[in-house]
């Protein structure tokens, strides 16, 4: 008994493409295309009709764009995976299809091996970006998260501890922190110690890159 063919819609307004794109996915073994749809309307009209596992959607479609059928093709059908195969190398676009429910973005520049392997990779529920963009979304990801776990951090020390923490990255020493704030040396090196595991640092010089990176020498 064979296995089940992932059964694909295509989604585009160019003819030729789809031509193409009909041969190209029917010669794999895994894949069925059920149907076409040339502009917004027919492509819900479609999957309606076809119930596909995969709309391969492109972007600009006369009457219904590509980015709205995204949000009403989910609403009725949540479980159907789409991959936006589209001309927009631009990141907006892209981050726009992954906010809308998109599960994939690949341009049509792209090699026939890429766009196919991007096909099997959304069929089982991951996440594929045209890798030349993916470097740009994981930033966009991770950036934001180390930002608020440097800001939870910061926010964590008291206003004694941003003072020594401000002094040692301006250079002093123990001794004169201890003279400047009119407290013990020992009690300078209890402030050391609690600042770094605070902050999750463990040698001077990375406090003072933290101290320059989060703006307390200027406080």
């Amino acid at each position: 008994m064979s296995e089940k063919k992932l059964r694909i819609l295509l989604g585009d307004d160019h003819a030729v493409l789809r031509a193409g794109l009909r041969v190209l996915l029917n010669l794999e073994e895994d894949f069925e295309v059920v149907g076409e749809a040339a502009d917004g309307e027919e492509v819900i009209r479609m999957v309606e009709k076809t119930l596909p596992d995969l709309v391969l959607l492109d972007l600009t479609l006369p009457k219904i764009s590509g980015l709205d059928c995204i949000g009403r093709i989910l609403e009725k059908h949540p479980l159907t995976k789409i991959l936006v195969l589209t001309m927009h190398d631009d990141e907006e676009y892209m981050k726009a299809v992954i906010r809308a429910g998109g599960k994939g973005y690949v341009l049509k520049k792209a090699a026939d091996v890429e766009l196919l392997s991007a096909i099997r990779t959304v069929s089982r529920g991951e996440l594929y970006i045209y890798p030349p963009m993916a470097g740009s979304l994981l930033y966009q990801i991770v950036a934001p998260q180390t930002r608020e776990r440097k800001e939870k951090k910061e926010k964590g020390l008291s206003e004694r501890e941003r003072e020594v923490l401000k002094y040692l990255a301006l250079g002093h020493t123990n001794q004169d922190i201890a003279g400047l704030l009119h407290i013990s040396v020992k009690t300078v090196e209890t402030y050391k110690t609690r600042i770094m595991e605070k902050l999750d640092l463990h040698k001077r010089a990375e406090l003072v890159r933290y101290a320059m990176e989060n703006g307390l020498i200027n406080d």
